[in-house]
């Protein structure tokens, strides 16, 4: 190949760290290819090939939106000249296999994706493209300040022309701009870049854009950062941070790593500023307790919901202000947690079938956040719905056990039973009882025992079979004065004027 010339190379998967890794897994310029893009899916990928004209498609087999069988078939009818080489898992190998039916020339197992792997794979796809025929000499030519940037971020050694630099970049001074940027975006939108390089002419500022950084060169920051933090206000669903000041290129690499890429990963803690800069970082960094899952799960099982919820949510208030935890840590917590109230409930027999369903969603849903406000608004909603299932179930589990509570004193109601005797029957606490029934009934046990008894009273006297005295006895009461005194109170009347009464009408 021609000096000068390099394979270009399209990277497609849907998982960000894949296609980080293989980035940085070669010297690409040396090796004689450069990686021309990156997409998320397949569906992203058609479009990056129509504008980047790859020679190389490297692309995952399982993706949303369009798998890379389906965009290998694509690719190979509308651009035939295109070479792909897969990536697949161990258990993926019936979707390989219709790939290499439409023509792929290689495939590379994840588990064991290594820079030796990825070089071969790369040379046999280059040696069936006629202009990259001669793909086994390395190339040495001369880097773009793109290329160095990026190399230079990825840990590589880079030389350069100090006086060419000097020339890109006039002014004195340095300092990175970064964005967290929408899911499925591989750098900053056009109308970003445009209001950068619109909003400051070439003698303040001069810009250099590298997917979600900007290398800034000046002499006096202060504007360029009071246009950050505006930029940041006006453009809230991205996270914008900005490093220290650096006066040699060469820092470039310490403040990347030191300063941006730390301040980019505590954007998620800190969404709710426009502008992440380290002066507006808490002075000292949290000390993050540990969560008590044995005593959370006690609570749980005592059925004391409010109090382990409670426990919870202050747990997670002092956790979302640890903003030196990884993110899949925090993240991890939030979905232990959500397996653990569903598994336990279900224990506990409460019927969490739609819960259980659900877990999955907001599995996915907490993965896919992109701050800890997201996150802890799919925990209140998952506990809102918990506490619902909790609330239905033990409402059937209510209403049989009242409903059994209530038989039981209907067929025993003339035996002398008391509070105490119908607790035990039942494995109740009696105090417990005669709670759960005044909340239930809206009257204590007593009331509502002497009410069915007067009521049966009542139709005994209108029968007119039984004296009053009998009927006492026949209705439970031992005493018949008490009897008496209970019946006037209930009914208004004395058990003889009741009778009386009833006879005239």
């Amino acid at each position: 190949m021609t000096v000068g010339e390099r394979g270009r190379v399209l990277i497609v998967d849907d998982e960000q760290l894949i296609r980080q890794g293989i980035k940085h897994y070669l010297n690409w310029e040396q090796e004689g290819f450069e990686i021309v893009g990156e997409a998320s899916n397949g569906s992203e990928a058609l479009e990056l090939i129509e504008m980047k004209q790859p020679h190389i498609v490297i692309t995952d087999i399982v993706m949303p939106i369009m798998d890379g069988e389906e965009l290998t078939r694509i690719v190979k009818d509308r651009y035939p000249h295109i070479e792909i080489i897969i990536l697949s898992s161990f258990g993926e190998f019936d979707y390989v296999r219709s790939t290499f039916q439409s023509g792929v020339v290689d495939y590379i197992l994840k588990p064991k994706l290594d820079s030796k792997g990825l070089l071969k794979a790369l040379k046999a796809a280059a040696e069936r493209i006629p202009s990259l025929q001669t793909m086994d000499k390395h190339v040495s030519v001369e880097l773009s300040v793109g290329q160095m940037i990026q190399k230079m971020i990825s840990g590589f050694e880079v030389t350069y022309d100090t006086e060419k630099i000097s020339e890109i970049f006039p002014h004195h001074k340095f300092c990175l701009l970064g964005v967290v940027l929408k899911s499925g975006e591989t750098e900053l939108p056009k109308q970003i870049k445009e209001k950068i390089e619109t909003e400051f002419g070439r003698e303040e500022y001069s810009f250099h854009f590298e997917q979600n950084i900007v290398l800034v060169n000046g002499d006096d920051f202060s504007k360029f950062i009071e246009f950050a933090l505006k930029l940041g206000e006006s453009n809230s669903e991205y996270g914008f941070a900005l490093s220290e000041t650096f006066t040699d290129f060469s820092q470039l690499v310490v403040i990347y790593k030191e300063s941006l890429a730390k301040l980019l990963k505590y954007r998620f803690y800190f969404s709710e500023l426009p502008l992440l800069m380290k002066q507006n970082m808490p002075m000292q960094e949290p000390v993050c307790e540990s969560f008590n899952l044995d005593w959370f799960t006690g609570e749980l099982k005592r059925k004391n919901f409010e109090g382990a919820f409670q426990y919870l949510h202050e747990h997670v208030a002092a956790l979302s202000k640890c903003y030196t935890l990884e993110v899949y840590e925090y993240k991890a917590f939030f979905g232990n947690i959500v397996f653990n109230i569903t598994v336990l409930l279900g224990n506990m027999e409460y019927d969490v079938k739609e819960l259980d369903h659900a877990k999955y969603s907001y599995f996915k849903a907490i993965e896919d956040a992109q701050n800890t406000k997201e996150v802890i608004a799919q925990l209140n909603k998952f506990i809102n719905e918990a506490k619902q299932c909790i609330f239905s179930s033990e409402n059937q589990i209510d209403n049989i056990n009242l409903k059994r509570l209530l038989e039981f004193i209907k067929e025993h109601y003339a035996e002398p039973i008391t509070l105490t005797e119908v607790a035990k029957h039942f494995h109740f606490n009696p105090s417990y009882l005669s709670s759960y029934f005044s909340t239930h009934k809206g009257e204590g046990f007593i009331e509502y025992l002497n009410r069915i008894r007067i009521e049966e009273a009542s139709k005994l006297l209108v029968e007119g079979r039984a004296n009053i005295s009998e009927i006492s006895g026949l209705v439970g009461y031992s005493d018949h004065s008490y009897f008496c005194k209970v019946f006037k109170k209930i009914t208004g009347l004395s058990p003889s004027q009741y009778r009386r009464k009833q006879i005239t009408r």
